[in-house]
């Protein structure tokens, strides 16, 4: 039931970034996020708002196979957005998946199945780490997502886009991490809930993870910022998961075919992150001339 509501969660997420990325196609790109732009995109497009809409729903979905699973096996299995997020680019952006985008697809899954098998996650206990470590374990990851940021500012435009793209990711990895505790007083009731200092942690995390996805978006292409969103996600969670939460996975020789799953899986999401549907335009015609310049996927254009 996990597996089934994470993978929901993922081709929900999917479409929520698509709808996201269109609305913010039809915005000038700017070096990174700015709240006057969030302003207008609130008053005047509904399309982003419905993105956000789509993002929540995510959410909740995401929350409840955390409290079903290990944060490493949610977590991972959420890479699977980006195969969703191409499939729908294609139906609601245009283009056409090739057959690289396929076989990267089909990377990224077989590479998450022999990963999800060698490591085989279980155990933990989120409820039980103790104040002290969480705060350290805080502390210790947004230093690294401020470090990330602040580097960011002086490099180049594609550099300052893959950065952004991966402390959005590590931002999302810090929500599911966050959530885990959370769900597991949901059960006792509103009182327990609210006397759960995450509760409140995590709107401020949740709020944060925002700033940053849409500090990505905005800092350029998908093809830089993707790989980052997608895979800073996962290493966060499995560190927290095992470090932290003393969640188990196989070692000795089993490592190996966790690297290989992994290797696969990268490589896979690479190759996705590659491809121009990430940026709603299709590649030109077999038969145009060599020479023919490629159309500029982020110049502002009107939407229906």
């Amino acid at each position: 039931m996990a597996v089934l509501l994470v993978l929901l969660a993922a081709a929900v997420s999917g479409l929520g970034l698509v709808l996201l990325r269109k609305a913010n196609q039809s915005e000038p790109e700017r070096p990174g996020f700015s709240w006057s732009q969030l302003w207008l995109m609130i008053r005047h497009r509904p399309l982003w708002l419905a993105g956000i809409a789509t993002m929540l729903a995510e959410f909740g979905l995401h929350a409840l196979a955390l409290s079903q699973s290990t944060v490493t096996t949610v977590q991972l299995l959420v890479v699977m957005e980006l195969p969703f997020t191409l499939i729908l680019s294609q139906l609601i952006l245009g283009g056409k998946l090739r057959q690289r985008e396929w076989a990267a697809i089909g990377s990224m899954t077989l590479g998450l199945i022999i990963l999800l098998l060698a490591l085989s996650p279980h155990g933990g206990h989120a409820e039980a780490v103790g104040l002290g470590t969480w705060l350290t374990g805080l502390a210790v990851t947004v230093a690294a997502i401020a470090a990330i940021l602040v580097f960011s500012r002086w490099a180049g435009r594609v550099v300052r886009t893959a950065l952004a793209g991966i402390a959005a990711g590590m931002g999302a990895g810090l929500i599911a991490v966050v959530v885990k505790p959370v769900t597991a007083a949901v059960p006792h009731g509103v009182a327990a809930l609210a006397s759960t200092w995450q509760t409140w942690a995590l709107i401020l995390v949740s709020g944060s993870a925002f700033v940053l996805l849409q500090n990505a978006l905005q800092a350029g292409r998908l093809v830089a910022s993707q790989p980052g969103i997608t895979l800073a996600n996962p290493v966060v969670a499995v560190l927290w998961g095992v470090l932290v939460f003393h969640e188990q996975v196989r070692g000795g020789w089993w490592l190996l075919g966790a690297a290989l799953g992994a290797v696969l899986l990268a490589t896979g999401a690479a190759l996705l992150s590659g491809s121009p549907l990430l940026d709603g335009y299709r590649e030109a015609p077999d038969d145009e001339a060599p020479g023919a310049p490629e159309p500029d996927p982020d110049v502002s254009r009107s939407y229906a």
